[in-house]
């Protein structure tokens, strides 16, 4: 495993980052392919013996369940200074108005079961609350020693430059990180967003580095639980699936040419892309292991043009 700094933080992350969506009760009817709280534990176990220490969830994960199943994983197998939790804030009442981000951090460390959060991201942007009252209540929570970190999440660029501005114009903590939405079948954020978040010092640690599987497999479906039910992943990408099927093809003969698994090199682009800690969401086992074959090869800059060339523009998927 290899380790970087988030941001201009001095905290120290796994260059992958587990996704706990995968986690939660699916009673919470918002996948109905998550893990329960044995196997969600069984997974993190896994993730920790790899050298993961960088564990991602959010408030509205299965209706809070993954939270509380990350929380009881990590009491259970790590000690809690040897592991950076982050959790998100938004898509709840009030999104992120400063009644709503007080008392939604403290839900969350209450099902975390711990006293701080490593990171705090904003899952998107909120229109109805003006920007000063946002980041204003997030330093509180920094200064208050609950939080020791920013992060934000799938929003526009100007957007994002617009609340850094805003938090260092009035000496507010900036933000770290930002979990785009970014893989080699959908790089609309290499426009704006990610040269804002390269040229300021912001980690970049997308979601749905896979996309969803389809640059992990030759096949676009999957016969798996996730592949028949995820009306969210069809509608991300299976819009664009006759142009994004030749990216896939180039992933494919790439592992071939390194004898390793279109996993591996999906993850080995984006570290050759700049990126930080992609977040890899996991129902198995298997998948991480080979998710930390990426740190075994190196893609050259050929490599990365070879697999980029059949790209065409997608709409915005992500950003509100």
């Amino acid at each position: 495993m290899e380790y970087k700094f988030l941001g201009n933080t001095d905290i120290k992350i796994s260059a992958l980052c587990l996704g706990c969506m995968s986690f939660g009760d699916p009673a919470s009817k918002m996948h109905a392919w998550t893990l329960n709280a044995d196997d969600s534990e069984k997974i993190i176990r896994h993730a920790l013996k790899l050298g993961i220490n960088f564990f991602d969830t959010a408030n509205c994960y299965s209706a809070g369940t993954s939270e509380e199943y990350l929380g009881r994983a990590v009491k259970r197998n790590a000690k809690r200074q040897d592991v950076v939790l982050a959790s998100k804030v938004y898509f709840n009442d009030g999104h992120l108005s400063k009644e709503a981000i007080n008392r939604e951090i403290d839900g969350t460390l209450k099902r975390l079961g711990t006293d701080y959060l490593d990171l705090y991201i904003i899952h998107r942007y909120d229109y109805g609350t003006p920007v000063a009252e946002t980041m204003e209540a997030l330093d509180g929570l920094v200064k208050a020693g609950k939080v020791r970190a920013l992060g934000a999440s799938a929003m526009y660029g100007y957007q994002f430059y617009y609340m850094q501005l805003a938090a260092r114009d009035n000496g507010l903590t900036m933000f770290s990180s930002m979990q785009n939405h970014y893989n080699p079948m959908y790089r609309e954020d290499e426009r704006e967003l990610i040269p804002i978040c390269q040229q300021t010092g912001v980690s970049l640690t997308p979601y749905s580095p896979l996309a969803a599987g389809r640059a992990a497999r030759p096949t676009w479906d999957a016969d798996t639980a996730r592949g028949k039910t995820d009306k969210v992943a069809r509608e991300k990408y299976d819009s664009t699936e006759e142009t994004d099927k030749a990216i896939a093809e180039r992933i494919f003969r790439t592992a071939e040419k390194y004898g390793t698994t279109m996993t591996a090199v999906t993850f080995a682009w984006h570290f050759a892309k700049g990126v930080t800690a992609p977040i890899v969401g996991a129902t198995k086992e298997k998948y991480l292991d080979d998710a930390v074959k990426a740190f075994d090869i190196k893609l050259t800059d050929d490599d990365v043009k070879y697999i980029d060339e059949p790209y065409v523009p997608h709409k915005i998927v992500g950003a509100l």
